[in-house]
């Protein structure tokens, strides 16, 4: 079977799209029963898989550049591919397609989510997605918490959804690396501390984050300092709301805190094996691969009980409404100071990862292109 993949995201590893992509490729690459063809409008594509075929598509990488890649770019290189099913990673389907389709819809956060609607453009980009999703013969999400949603707010028909959970890039593991140190000295990183990691957007609901060292940090911030990384917004807005200023309103001193700046991303596994705890307070996921990310290093997870996560964490973790600042605190402090219960958390955190692999992922999506196609 020749599957044709749309690669638009593929250089794109700061985004969940890209890892996805990235992932999935390498997963189905080692499927003997698969060619699988990755179409980009780019011609510089690094660490393909041998077996795997680059198309590189002419185009622009503006937006509008981006709409006619998905609604025609893709397809016409399809067509010419002979592909017999194609498989687009992200809300993206093509409108039309001489083949059948397989969509990847992680989220649809700007149909639930009022402050990601955006202005006219935006919003006739969802309206177009929207309506080309009732186009895919299958259409996968990463949880049941994306699965309800998608049925809730795009109308399919339920027959057609199904749920295949994401799975942890293999480099992220309890085990040492050789390179931890050094990675621990560039980025400043204490002995012992609480990561954050994931975005700065308003969902992401950094307030919280913060507002736990308001308790957190009189009691154990000497010895275990909240540990941002990532690079800081830009601008302060409605949006995207600056630590620096939710700090402030929060009463949280400057030496509780510390701030990594951007990190490589084949440094993140040593900076949450590094940590004592991993903090997500999310307000929605569709899946949420960083506290799995972090499991899957034995770090155990403080988050908030919404959307997707406790699917993923399961009971890997402290989860609570995502306002529960001083709840969240307590957990924190408790991992901190009380050593078994750091121990028992970390021996869930590494039982919970196991459930996911990306052999189980790229099974059933195997399993959903054939069923496509029959």
């Amino acid at each position: 079977m020749h599957i044709a993949i749309n690669g638009w995201f593929w250089d794109s590893l700061t985004t969940g799209s890209g890892q996805y992509t990235r992932l999935l490729v390498e997963a189905l690459s080692v499927c003997p029963e698969l060619e699988v063809s990755l179409v980009t409008a780019s011609r510089q594509v690094v660490e393909l898989p041998a077996s795997c075929a680059h198309y590189p598509v002419s185009g622009s990488h503006s937006n509008v550049g981006k709409v006619w890649f998905e609604q025609i770019g893709f397809p016409r290189a399809c067509t010419t591919l002979g592909a017999d099913l194609v498989h687009i990673p992200y809300w993206a389907p093509p409108l039309r397609s001489s083949s059948p389709i397989v969509v990847t819809i992680h989220d649809i956060i700007p149909k639930i989510l009022r402050p990601y609607r955006g202005g006219l453009l935006k919003r006739l980009y969802t309206a177009l997605v929207s309506a080309s999703a009732h186009g895919a013969t299958v259409v996968l999400t990463d949880s049941l918490a994306s699965r309800g949603d998608i049925l809730t707010h795009l109308g399919l028909r339920p027959e057609r959804v199904r749920t295949v959970p994401l799975a942890a890039n293999d480099r992220f593991s309890p085990e040492p690396d050789p390179e931890d140190d050094v990675i621990r000295t560039r980025y400043g990183l204490p002995d012992r501390y609480v990561l954050y990691l994931g975005g700065f957007d308003v969902r992401k609901n950094l307030v919280t984050t913060l507002a736990t060292y308001h308790w957190v940090g009189p009691a154990v911030a000497e010895s275990c300092p909240l540990v941002i990384a990532g690079r800081l917004p830009e601008r302060d807005t409605p949006f995207t709301p600056h630590p620096h200023r939710l700090m402030e309103e929060q009463g949280v001193r400057e030496a509780y805190v510390r701030f990594t700046g951007f990190v490589e991303p084949s440094h993140t596994p040593a900076l949450y094996r590094r940590a004592i705890a991993f903090i997500f307070p999310s307000r929605y996921e569709g899946f949420g691969l960083p506290p799995l990310e972090a499991l899957a290093c034995g770090t155990p997870v403080v988050g908030s009980d919404t959307s997707s996560l406790p699917e993923v964490v399961g009971d890997a973790g402290v989860l609570l409404p995502p306002d529960d600042a001083e709840g969240m605190a307590g957990a924190l402090i408790q991992l901190a100071i009380d050593q078994d219960f750091h121990a028992e958390m970390h021996r869930r955190a590494l039982v919970q990862s196991a459930r996911f692999s990306w052999a189980r992922t790229s099974q059933a999506t195997v399993k959903a292109y054939e069923d496509a196609v029959n």
